[in-house]
């Protein structure tokens, strides 16, 4: 199956879906008591990703999309650090790079397969292919706007992320 036959996320997958992972994960990972709540708040101006690649019959990525104060909070959170522990830059690409991996993992284990996971990437989140391979819930955790997106890749990819040669 060429990428252009691959059927589109929104066939495979509902933002119910991706919602409920969350919903599975996130006291795990974050907190207990602490919750991803599906309501949409403003975009942050400033914005950091980490994301994981899914490859197989779906080609794609998960990315998790957050304020760079947000993604901070996560990590403290995530690495239950408490004042006067400072996270580093390397903490929060760490922690958001963990929850990036984890959704991932969750997120393709309800794919056809099989499929490999590339290992968690910070920074600018990768371009979106097609617009009817994209689900993303907009929410929000500790009032701050949060976002997980599963798209579609451009271009076939490599577990590590990378594109495949044609």
């Amino acid at each position: 199956m060429t990428l252009q036959e691959a059927q589109p996320i929104t066939a495979l997958l509902d933002p119910e879906t991706v919602q409920s992972i969350a919903d599975e994960i996130w006291p795990a990972l974050v907190g207990d008591g602490e919750a991803f709540v599906p309501v949409p708040v403003a975009p942050p101006a400033e914005v950091v990703s980490a994301w994981v690649t899914i490859s197989g019959p779906w080609n794609g990525a998960v990315v998790l999309t957050c304020a760079p104060a947000t993604a901070e909070a996560l990590a403290e959170s995530v690495l239950m650090t408490r004042p006067p522990t400072v996270v580093d830059d390397e903490d929060v690409a760490d922690a958001l790079g963990e929850l990036a991996n984890v959704l991932g993992g969750n997120i393709k284990s309800v794919l056809p397969g099989p499929s490999s996971l590339g290992l968690p990437q910070i920074g600018s989140a990768p371009t979106t292919g097609r617009l009817d391979d994209v689900c993303r819930v907009n929410g929000q955790w500790r009032g701050q706007s949060l976002t997980i997106t599963v798209q579609g890749a451009t271009e076939a990819l490599h577990p590590s992320g990378t594109e495949v040669p044609q």
